[in-house]
């Protein structure tokens, strides 16, 4: 048997591999040990016109949110964005406002998932540099954080409208819609 130093010893099975404690496991995804399972931020962008008009379809939902206005459409943050809370919020959120696509971008790191959802089902995933194209400039400054929400303006924040308030609110911007055609 040839003479190994002591830390150079085969372990059991004879190979040259240090012993590992037993019961120790090594994930095959290592994200895992970075702590979070929550992207750095997950926002919605959708064809809503008026940042008041998804913050209350959200409140419909049943999540939070801080909506953004934009010139192509209202952004919505989400604040829950622990395991799979962004995907479930779109769903819901997409189920609200039937018949209008939007699109789930998350940015964990340096990586950005696009996610198209309609009425409720998931579409599947989209190219990030695609949908980044035509996006509005809001959701380029949040996702690189050059902004913050509280920098942006005319932030409408779901906090404070109930239901009830909520479905005023939706009845006015679908009278205010009706009248201009």
């Amino acid at each position: 048997m040839p003479n190994f130093p002591e830390s150079d010893r085969p372990g059991p099975s004879g190979s040259s591999e240090p012993e590992l404690p037993e019961g120790l496991e090594i994930p095959d995804d290592l994200s895992a040990l970075t702590g979070s399972d929550e992207p750095e931020i997950a926002v919605l962008i959708t064809q809503v016109a008026d940042a008041e008009a998804l913050a209350a379809a959200c409140v419909l939902a049943q999540i939070e949110v801080d909506a953004v206005p934009t010139p192509v459409g209202a952004l919505a943050v989400l604040r829950d964005r622990s395991g799979e809370a962004p995907r479930a919020a779109a769903a819901r959120i997409s189920q609200v406002v039937k018949g209008v696509p939007l699109v789930l971008v998350t940015r964990d790191g340096e990586q950005l998932t696009c996610r198209r959802y309609t009425d409720g089902a998931d579409d599947g995933e989209l190219p990030p540099g695609l949908v980044l194209g035509g996006a509005p400039e809001a959701l380029e400054d949040l996702l690189t954080g050059h902004l913050s929400l509280d920098e942006l303006p005319g932030v409408v924040s779901s906090d404070g409208i109930g239901r009830l308030k909520a479905v005023r609110m939706l009845s006015a911007v679908s009278r205010k819609a009706r009248k201009k055609k």
